[in-house]
């Protein structure tokens, strides 16, 4: 961090809930949004958006949203108390091309409106729970709710619904080729602070290799001239440290044979040239290369 670098630090307990509300909700985004369709104990049917909402297990399939209490009366909303009377719900996702019907369905109607008239949804019966589907969802999620659990009595506070899924509809427009859900057709959206969402497609999507069984060398075994650069990133320095070993010494060698390397080192040997090469290639994915270069 910067010695120029200021910081606000701010006790939650000292500013008012809409203060506080706004930080909580620009900074924790952007979050996944649960479009929670539920029935009360008569019929009625609700459609709601939440985004206090995520997948908390697989083994059983869990996910979890919070309706929490109005800010401005304390009082609940009419998704929580439809989950209380039948402990039901359909989680259905949002993507690009429905989220403004979404947005709309947001409005605090009156008990007993139907949302998914209100924001021209298609209601689609479920198979195994009470509560309809949203026809337009690229995927459902049929769910039992097994727990809610209160946060507090006050205004704002949350309540945890966890609802385990019993049944999953997937369009097949938005399969891979491999049968599995393919990111960029998905096109979901996700909620962001105040009016602001976000959308995850396009050059919004990135990719970045993990092992999932092997150790990362770790930035630590960097050589210090490229740890303290003032030309890699972290994100470089990251993905330099996320491979399983240190380049050999072949691979140096061969590495100094590289048409673009050749001139650096025929020349003064300028350290900000190597990094800004080793930083271009990392763009380009030759992330082994990048390392073998950086220990030239």
């Amino acid at each position: 961090m910067s010695k120029n670098e200021e910081i606000n630090s701010i006790d939650p307990n000292s500013i008012s809930q809409q203060e506080l509300h706004g930080y909580l909700l620009s900074a924790v985004a952007p979050r996944p949004i649960c479009f929670a369709s539920t029935i009360d104990a008569n019929g009625n049917v609700n459609l709601s958006p939440f985004s206090y909402f995520n997948l908390f297990s697989v083994n059983p399939p869990i996910m979890i949203f919070s309706p929490s209490r109005r800010g401005r009366d304390n009082t609940t909303k009419h998704t929580l108390e439809n989950v209380l009377e039948v402990k039901e719900t359909v989680i259905n996702i949002v993507n690009y091309d429905m989220v403004e019907q979404m947005s709309l369905s947001s409005t605090e109607y009156d008990e007993g409106v139907n949302e998914f008239v209100k924001a021209g949804f298609t209601q689609v019966p479920s198979d195994k729970v009470k509560p309809p589907r949203v026809g337009e969802a690229p995927v459902a999620f049929e769910c039992v709710v097994d727990k809610v659990i209160a946060l507090g009595d006050g205004p704002g506070a949350g309540n945890l619904i966890l609802a385990k899924v019993v049944q999953i509809h997937v369009k097949k427009a938005y399969l891979d080729a491999e049968g599995n859900l393919d990111t960029p057709k998905l096109d979901l959206v996700a909620r962001m602070g105040g009016n602001w969402y976000c959308r995850a497609n396009g050059d919004a999507l990135f990719e970045i290799p993990k092992p999932i069984r092997t150790k990362g060398i770790g930035v630590d075994m960097l050589p210090p001239a490229v740890r303290n650069s003032s030309i890699l990133t972290g994100n470089n320095l990251g993905r330099l440290g996320n491979l399983e070993e240190l380049p050999t010494k072949e691979s140096i060698e061969k590495v100094a044979e590289h048409p673009q390397v050749k001139p650096i080192l025929e020349g003064t040997m300028n350290v900000s040239e190597i990094h800004k090469l080793a930083q271009k290639w990392l763009e380009e994915g030759k992330t082994e290369d990048a390392l073998a270069l950086l220990h030239l």
